[in-house]
C-alpha cells in the first residue's frame, strides 16, 4: 500500500467482545464485514502458502510474525487454486517487496483473489488473547462495532460445518509420475503434497465423496487421505468409505486425513483450545525417541488412546497431543502434522518414503 493511498479504518471484533483496531488491506468488503474463526500462525516466512492452504477455509488467519509481505508473491508458491480463508490479520504489511521470484505484492494478490485483510493490529495482544480464551469466531471491517460483534456471534466457526465440500475438487484429475498408481482423496489437498506424491507414482486426485468401489476399480498401489479444513466428523462420506479400503490397499493420511482415518477405525476426535498452526512444532517419534521439527495446521485432533489396534507413533512435545499412528495388522498409517512442509522444515519428508515402502511391500487387492 503506497503512502498516497487513503487508509480505511477497520475494527476486528471477537465473539467475546474484544476489539482490535487497524486499517484495510486487500479486497474491499462491499458489506463492510467478513467473519470467521480467528486463529494464529507462527511461521516466519511462507505467508502465501499459508493463505492458500485450503485447511484455513472458514478461518481468519493472524500472523504472529510482525512484518508480512516483504518478499512479494508468485504463482509457484500457491498451495491451491485460490485462498479459502475468510481474512488475514497482520501487524504490518510491507510497503515494498523485494525478491527476484516476486511477480506482485501481497496486497495486490489479496485484491485479485477477493480476500480481505486488516493491518496495523496489535497481533501480540490478539495472539495472547486467543491462547488464553481459545480460538473463537470474529468479524472485521468498516461496519459499526455492534454489527461486527453480531456477525462474530452469528458465525458458526468450524465446528459442525462441512468445509471439505467447499474446497474439494469437482472432478478427478491426474498428475503424471512413475509406474506406481496413487489415488489421492482431496479433502483440501495442497500442491506441495502432490509434488511429493508424484515422485512416488502417478497421482489421480478424486473428490472427497468418491466411493471406495470406484477407487478400487482403478487398482491403485496406494490411497492417500489429504489435509483439509474443519471438523473431521463433518467431512462427508469419506468416513464410511475408508473401512471398505482397509486391508485392500496401503493407506497414508495427513492432518484431516489422519483424523478421518482415526474415526473410520473407531477412534474419537476433539476440538483443541487454539490448535497447532506454525512451522516449528516439536514432535517425538515414540519408537526411536527422535525429535522432528514440524509444520502443522489443525484445530481438531485425535484423542489419545481412542483408536483400537494402532501403535501411537508420534506425540507433540508442547502438549502431548497424538501426532501419528500405525495400524498393527494393516498397511495403514497417518500423521497429524505436515511432512510435505509447505512452508516449514523438511525433517518429516521420510514419511513419503515409508508410504513408498508400504506400497511396494503390500500389493493392493482388487
Amino acid at each position: 500500500m503506497s503512502g498516497s493511498e487513503e487508509l480505511c479504518a477497520y475494527r476486528l471484533v471477537l465473539a467475546d467482545g474484544a476489539i482490535f483496531s487497524g486499517e484495510a488491506i486487500g479486497a474491499a468488503l462491499p458489506s463492510g464485514i467478513t467473519s470467521g474463526e480467528v486463529v494464529f500462525n507462527t511461521v516466519l516466512s511462507g505467508y502465501q502458502e499459508v493463505i492458500t492452504d485450503p485447511s484455513y477455509a472458514g478461518q481468519i488467519i493472524t500472523f504472529t510474525y510482525p512484518h508480512i509481505g516483504n518478499y512479494g508473491v508468485n504463482s509457484e508458491d500457491d498451495e491451491a487454486r485460490r485462498p479459502f480463508c475468510s481474512g488475514v490479520v497482520v501487524r504490518e504489511l510491507a510497503r515494498r517487496h523485494s525478491n527476484w521470484r516476486a511477480a506482485a505484492d501481497l496486497d495486490s494478490y489479496l485484491v485479485a483473489h477477493n480476500t480481505a485483510g486488516i493491518a496495523g493490529v496489535d497481533t501480540r495482544r490478539l495472539t495472547k488473547h486467543i491462547r488464553e480464551h481459545g480460538a473463537m469466531s470474529a468479524a472485521f471491517g468498516s461496519a459499526d462495532i455492534a454489527d461486527l460483534h453480531a456477525a462474530a456471534l452469528a458465525d458458526p466457526t468450524t465446528s459442525g460445518v462441512d468445509l471439505v465440500g467447499v474446497v474439494t475438487t469437482k472432478a478427478p484429475y491426474t498428475i503424471a509420475g512413475t509406474k506406481r498408481r496413487i489415488i489421492a482423496y482431496d479433502l483440501g489437498i495442497k500442491s506441495t503434497m502432490l509434488r511429493q506424491l508424484s515422485q512416488l507414482g502417478s497421482v489421480t486426485v478424486v473428490p472427497a465423496a468418491t466411493p471406495a468401489a470406484q477407487v478400487l476399480a482403478e487398482s491403485p498401489d496406494g490411497v492417500f487421505l489429504s489435509n483439509g479444513p474443519g471438523d473431521p466428523q463433518m467431512a462427508g462420506t469419506i468416513i464410511e468409505e475408508i473401512p471398505k479400503l482397509l486391508g485392500r490397499v496401503p493407506i497414508f493420511g495427513i492432518c484431516l486425513g489422519h483424523q478421518v482415518l482415526a474415526l473410520a477405525l473407531g477412534g474419537n476426535t476433539y476440538k483443541m483450545k487454539f490448535g497447532h498452526h506454525g512451522g516449528n512444532v516439536p514432535v517425538q517419534d515414540t519408537r526411536s525417541g527422535a525429535v522432528e521439527i514440524t509444520s502443522q495446521n489443525h484445530n481438531f485432533a485425535v484423542a489419545t488412546g481412542s483408536v483400537p489396534e494402532v501403535v501411537e507413533t508420534h506425540v507433540c512435545l508442547n502438549d502431548e497431543a497424538l501426532e501419528g499412528m500405525f495400524h498393527k495388522r494393516l498397511p495403514v498409517f497417518s500423521v497429524q502434522y505436515h511432512p510435505e512442509a509447505g512452508p516449514g522444515p523438511h525433517d518429516s519428508r521420510y514419511l513419503f518414503d515409508e508410504f513408498k515402502r508400504l506400497m511396494d511391500q503390500y500389493p493392493s487387492v482388487a
